[in-house]
């Protein structure tokens, strides 16, 4: 397989101009950054749309097995501050308007859901901070690697409001009863307490051992057949919503697909003939 280096070659149809995120495409893995350092990278409206963008087209560039994986990084030493405040008081609050706010909470859900539901790996790195709507985006994630110094809170309800569409996500991530207590009291915490909480799957000390296990968390992903990663997050998904009888049928359809798939002809046949199979990279 060819790797790309040249972001511009990232393969997406009908992708708009970017002004909140930046884009980083090498050895078929996309970094995102979240590009607004002068509001902590808070998630406001275009940001919203353009990272729901972003994710939709990807959905659509899985075929093409060129971007294997994906991250989410914050510019200027911050994950995410959440929503943005001044963008609800001055553009929600000031007018009232009950269609214009179920339309941001509903805009949020697209967003989560379509990180949560991503054919790629999806990993989410936390310098600074992740609070209240930026802490529920990470937990869309397949994995999280943090800084132990990292800060955390889901702080809604410190303000007024209710943590209306990461709920969902963050009790999946933390279980029901450590999500219930850190939703109801806004709790602070860091990332030494994260990992212990099970939201951080990794932890950093600095700078250059949180890369390091940046590249070993990519090394173990390409190495691993893309559209395999695709069906198994497909059928954690399925059968998470599922009765026992539907998901015998979800996993076994699943299953049928996997055993005809070129990838898994391949990956059988590397096993036997000892030498890696074609999608393997090795990142730099």
């Amino acid at each position: 397989m060819t790797n790309r280096t040249d972001k511009t070659k990232l393969p997406l149809h009908n992708l708009p101009s970017l002004t909140k995120l930046d884009l980083e495409f090498k050895q078929n893995w996309l970094t995102i950054w979240l590009n607004q350092p002068e509001t902590r990278n808070a998630l406001d409206e275009l940001m919203l749309e353009e990272l729901t963008h972003l994710f939709h087209s990807l959905r659509e560039a899985q075929n093409a097995r060129l971007v294997r994986g994906i991250s989410l990084r914050g510019r200027g030493g911050v994950f995410c501050a959440g929503g943005n405040l001044k963008f609800f008081q001055t553009e929600l609050q000031a007018t009232g308007d009950k269609q214009a706010i179920i339309a941001v909470s509903n805009a949020l859900a697209e967003l989560f859901h379509s990180v949560h539901t991503a054919p790629q790996f999806t990993l989410v790195l936390i310098e600074g901070a992740a609070m209240a709507g930026g802490f529920g985006l990470a937990c869309c994630a397949d994995m999280v690697l943090c800084m132990a110094d990292a800060k955390f809170a889901m702080t809604e309800t410190r303000i007024g409001l209710s943590p209306a569409q990461i709920a969902p996500y963050v009790i999946k991530k933390l279980g029901y009863a450590q999500a219930r207590r850190l939703l109801l009291t806004g709790a602070r915490f860091d990332g030494t307490q994260a990992q212990t909480l099970g939201f951080a799957d990794f932890i950093a000390t600095d700078i250059s051992e949180f890369e390091k296990i940046e590249k070993n968390i990519k090394a173990q992903v390409l190495a691993c057949a893309p559209q395999a990663i695709a069906a198994t997050k497909d059928l954690l998904y399925q059968t998470a919503h599922a009765d026992m009888q539907q998901a015998r049928a979800i996993a076994a359809e699943n299953f049928y697909h996997r055993m005809t798939s070129d990838e898994s002809r391949e990956g059988i046949a590397a096993f036997f003939e000892k030498r890696k199979p074609n999608w393997t990279i090795d990142p730099e």
